[in-house]
């Protein structure tokens, strides 16, 4: 995410009952049902699924490593008996005309063919394609966003170092931006990428792709530059993603307002739908300045073309990526799939920012396991719904569809296109509920529940003697249970329940704090944001603002998420000063932790000059690099074991 992030703040103007009242009353009325004596020991009594981890010797958790220490350092830390491997960094070239990277001499065409800047969701996509190779597949990663401070000299700090760019950086920094496709292999135990391979691919902000779907040729779709409404240039601010089962992947377009600016974000015709997506007149980049369709006064419909989940293939890098509409319009992050039991897909996402919701797309038919070609548009039909989660534990899934319930032209929708693109204001009049900045929505391949990552909320004011946080530092992570239908998970269900796997922050110190009792003074967490499964459907938490909300560096934790140390957290990998732990990403035999580590060196007054690390490559004059760093055991054994 960016920092220091105007989308923390909440743009919902009827933020109803926040869902931490929720979580206070039923953890309230919880605890005195079973008659425990401090709600902090909650979560190790709840109920535990089918799929029970079997514990180690010596301890409740299934997970064997020995903790890191909480610091806060210019290195990383992981436990003894593992080490981290660099697999590629922001400006290692990957196309065959991209130059070495020199950090002192960038230019647009150059950062075109290298690894672009701030690494965030990855995926792992096995070579040959359709294998089970755990050792040689494609690194897929996004690009969210650039620090104009540590990528170029004579930038400054401050909070406003970044609209100082001029054409030519800014331009860099929309080339750094986007997203990555590279081949990597692992050779006698050390992962490395493969320079100039047919596979590597750079989607940039300015890579053309095709708009589909229900809002594909709206009116406010359209452009000069585009008067059909169905070609953009560029994917922006991408954020956690996701893939499907027929081996595309999906790009979540997130904080694509801060590119935006010009006097008509708030007197013109679309100023009500620009403050509810956070698009003021002085945007965070300057690129408005230098490109015209980043200036809403000359361009008031570009806005409209982002904020969407992009679907490209990585097998083929000809492949147009294409904006799905049919998803719906938010400041998306994660675009989670899940197999139904029926054949259908679903798409699970967040909209990360403080009172907003969550959201799942359902296809209209079966996806095709024998063509792949059948799947091609399965994302432009289907339902989109977003979630309500009733005091009792009931969950709802509303469906967001234009004619059904306010969602009329007597609200001022006149179609699905208008509901699509305005899909927050569609959240609001249904009713859902806001959340706590929900950011990742993974699914657990083990026991079928759906878990939502909420990484803060200090924007929500509400409190009472039931609700003893009522400003949310720390975040949470709840879990969504769809019903089942013999021993299948109905994914499509428009009801289901919704229960809390852990409420982060310090126990003893930080209000409403809730883990496993038996978690340590290194497990606890602040601020989740990723999390990903391995195949014993253990879950694996990256964090996203632990230095300012707690005074600790940003790491990755782990815990079963069933049996009896089920929310028991341990500290598995602490990152360097500055940084963000992002994507998280197992690979398929487990003996791999892929992990995006995103704007080391981000703290107050550094500079490319003077950073507060020069991680990973620890060379006088080299700015830190974000980076996508493995994580393996030094005996070549299975990750946690």
């Amino acid at each position: 995410m960016l920092e220091n992030d105007p989308d923390d703040i909440a743009s919902n103007p009827d933020p109803r009952e926040p869902v931490g009242l929720l979580i206070e009353r039923r953890l309230s009325r919880r605890a005195a049902l079973l008659g425990l004596a401090g709600a902090a020991t909650l979560t190790d009594q709840l109920v535990a699924s089918a799929q029970a981890q079997v514990p180690v010797q010596g301890g409740p958790s299934s997970l064997a490593f020995g903790e890191v220490r909480h610091q806060l350092s210019q290195h990383d830390a992981v436990p003894e008996g593992y080490e981290t491997q660099v697999v590629i960094r922001w400006g290692d070239p990957i196309l065959a005309e991209a130059p070495a990277f020199n950090p002192n001499a960038q230019t647009p065409a150059a950062q075109a063919g290298q690894f672009g800047y701030n690494n965030d969701y990855i995926d792992f996509k096995p070579l040959p394609q359709g294998s089970n190779t755990a050792d040689h597949g494609l690194l897929c990663a996004n690009l969210e966003y650039t620090n104009t401070n540590l990528m170029f000299a004579g930038i400054g700090s401050g909070s406003g170092a970044r609209i100082r760019a001029n054409a030519e950086q800014s331009h860099i920094e929309r080339m750094a931006h986007g997203h990555a496709v590279v081949e990597i292999r692992k050779t006698n135990g050390v992962w490395g990428y493969v320079r100039e391979s047919r596979y590597n691919r750079r989607i940039t902000g300015d890579t053309p792709m095709r708009i589909s779907g229900p809002a594909a040729g709206h009116a406010l779709m359209k452009t000069n530059a585009d008067p059909t409404g169905t070609r953009v240039l560029g994917t922006l601010s991408n954020c956690a993603g996701g893939n499907t089962p027929w081996g595309t992947v999906l790009v979540a377009e997130e904080n694509f307002n801060g590119y935006f600016g010009g006097a008509s974000a708030g007197t013109g015709p679309q100023g009500e739908m620009h403050r509810r997506y956070g698009i003021v007149a002085a945007a965070q980049y300057p690129w408005g300045r230098f490109e015209d369709r980043f200036n809403l006064d000359k361009e008031p419909n570009e806005p409209n073309r982002f904020g969407w989940v992009v679907e490209y293939d990585p097998y083929d890098p000809e492949s147009v990526p294409v904006k799905r509409t049919a998803l719906g319009r938010v400041k998306h992050e994660g675009a989670t799939h899940a197999v139904s039991h029926d054949g259908r897909v679903v798409i699970y996402c967040g909209d990360d920012q403080a009172m907003d919701y969550v959201y799942k797309f359902v296809t209209a038919r079966p996806f095709n396991l024998n063509d792949r070609a059948a799947n091609r548009d399965m994302l432009d039909e289907g339902t989109l719904f977003v979630a309500k989660l009733q005091d009792d534990g009931k969950l709802e899934w509303l469906p967001v569809v234009h004619g059904q319930g306010p969602l009329t032209a007597a609200n001022g929708f006149a179609n699905q296109a208008e509901v699509l693109i305005n899909t927050r204001r569609a959240g609001d009049l249904l009713g859902a509920t806001p959340m706590d900045r929900p950011e990742d929505v993974e699914t657990n391949p083990v026991n079928g529940r759906v878990y939502v990552v909420l990484t803060n909320n200090t924007t929500r004011a509400e409190g009472n003697a039931a609700n003893p946080r009522p400003r949310n530092a720390h975040g949470h992570i709840i879990e969504l249970i769809p019903p089942r239908v013999g021993n299948a998970v109905d994914h499509t269900a428009t009801e289901g329940r919704w229960e809390i796997f852990l409420m982060a922050g310090k126990p003893g110190q930080d209000a409403g704090a809730r883990y496993h009792r038996a978690t340590s003074d290194q497990g606890w967490l602040s601020c989740p944001d990723n999390c990903a499964f391995d195949s014993k459907g253990r879950i694996w938490i990256a964090t996203d603002g632990a230095p300012t909300a707690a005074g600790i560096a940003d790491g990755l934790y782990a815990a079963d998420t069933a049996g009896p140390g089920r929310a028991l957290t341990k500290l598995f990998y602490q990152a360097p000063t500055g940084a963000e732990v992002c994507g998280p990403c197992m690979a398929p035999d487990d003996r791999t932790m892929f992990l995006a580590i995103q704007h080391p060196g981000e703290d107050t007054g550094s500079t490319f000059e003077a950073p507060s690390t020069r991680w990973p490559d620890f060379a006088e004059g080299m700015p830190p690099r974000p980076a996508v760093i493995a994580i393996v055991k030094k005996d070549g054994g299975i990750i946690g074991s």
